[in-house]
């Protein structure tokens, strides 16, 4: 899934304009221009699009858990993983949005996407790891969907 997608679907989600979004990718470290940001939400058929990159996205991440849960300046900042998987992007919104394993199926089942333990648990391991597999596209579509209408209602 296009890291622009998952921004606009996440900026939507979170019900936040263009300053608060910047903000957000700010609290990571991270300067962006309100300019620059217009042109990452755009549509890709829309003149002026810009592609987000995986280093942009991983710092909105961040941003995200340290704008939902504060930050621990007791702790030394995670490097940042890159490239940016769909796997990781369910990873960090589980973290940002404190949700138990419930919480997610709950989510999948919200949108008809019903999802076994066994499923769930595999797109959290580390990949390598002998039952891991890839977060596809349309789960983290429908993940982003169910978790729009969690958070809004």
């Amino acid at each position: 899934m296009l890291n622009n997608d998952v921004l606009r679907s996440l900026r939507y989600t979170l019900d936040v304009n263009d300053a608060q979004l910047a903000e957000i990718i700010r609290l990571s470290g991270k300067e962006i221009e309100l300019e620059t940001l217009e042109a990452l939400l755009k549509k890709e058929d829309e003149d002026g699009f810009v592609a987000c990159d995986d280093e942009l996205m991983a710092h909105f991440l961040d941003g995200l858990v340290y704008f939902k849960r504060g930050k621990d300046d007791s702790r030394p900042a995670q490097p940042f993983e890159l490239p940016v998987t769909n796997n990781m992007v369910l990873k960090k919104l589980r973290v940002a949005f404190e949700l138990k394993e419930d919480d997610m199926h709950a989510i999948m089942h919200s949108v008809d996407c019903p999802v076994s333990k066994p499923e769930m648990s595999a797109l959290f391991r580390k990949f390598g790891h002998s039952n891991y597999r890839t977060c596809g596209d349309q789960f983290l579509r429908n993940f982003l969907k169910g978790l729009t209408l969690r958070v809004r209602g």
